[in-house]
């Protein structure tokens, strides 16, 4: 199974598209390539947010800080 040639491939490919049809093949295509287009954004959506989650818990712990400092101070 491992050693398959260019030949084999081909003739793989010609029985695939005679079964399903070109207009079937570039259906699923497009709707493979929409559904990837998809994760991608919704993955860079939440590092998007969880970017800026960490920067909101950064900014609240340094101002509890200086809080704290400026009691300690007085």
């Amino acid at each position: 199974m491992g050693n398959m040639g260019i030949w084999q491939l081909l003739i793989i490919v010609v029985i695939v598209i005679l079964l399903f049809g070109t207009k079937k093949l570039r259906g699923l295509g497009s709707d493979l390539g929409g559904a990837i287009k998809g994760f991608k954004k919704a993955v860079s959506d939440d590092d998007k947010e969880n970017t800026a989650l960490e920067n909101k818990a950064t900014k609240d712990s340094t101002a509890e800080k200086s809080t704290v400092a400026e009691k300690d101070q007085a």
